[in-house]
C-alpha cells in the first residue's frame, strides 16, 4: 500500500455481482457506504455503478492515513458485512483493490 507525500491513501475498488444478484448487491453497497463515510479518517467514500455494465460497481475511497484505512477494515461491523458481500459478489474482495498514487507532470 502506498501513502502519498501528504499521507493520504487512495483506494479504487471494483467488484462484480454474481448473476441475478445485481440489485441486491447495489442495495447492500448503498446501505454500507454511509457507515464507511463516518469512519475516523475518511475523506471520500463514493460508490458508483459502471455505466452500461449492470452489476459492476466501483468504490473510490480516500483516507487520511494507512492507520485510518486499517481502522475502517477492522471496524466491528465488517465481521458481519464481509460474508454478506462475498455471497453477493463474483470473486474475492482483494481481487478488485487498487491503491492509487497521484502524480503531476513537471511544469
Amino acid at each position: 500500500m502506498t501513502t502519498t507525500s501528504n499521507h493520504y491513501v487512495t483506494v479504487l475498488w471494483e467488484a462484480r455481482a454474481k448473476p441475478g444478484k445485481e440489485t441486491a448487491m447495489k442495495a447492500f453497497m448503498t446501505a454500507a457506504v454511509t457507515a464507511s463515510r463516518h469512519d475516523a479518517g475518511n475523506i471520500d467514500y463514493e460508490a458508483h455503478q459502471v455505466e452500461g455494465e449492470p452489476g459492476t460497481f466501483v468504490i473510490f475511497e480516500r483516507w487520511e492515513s494507512r492507520e485510518a484505512l486499517e481502522g475502517h477494515l477492522q471496524a466491528p461491523r465488517m465481521k458481519d458485512l464481509v460474508p454478506q458481500l462475498l455471497d453477493l459478489m463474483d470473486g474475492g474482495i482483494e481481487d478488485g483493490i487498487r491503491f492509487l498514487q497521484p502524480f503531476r507532470p513537471a511544469r
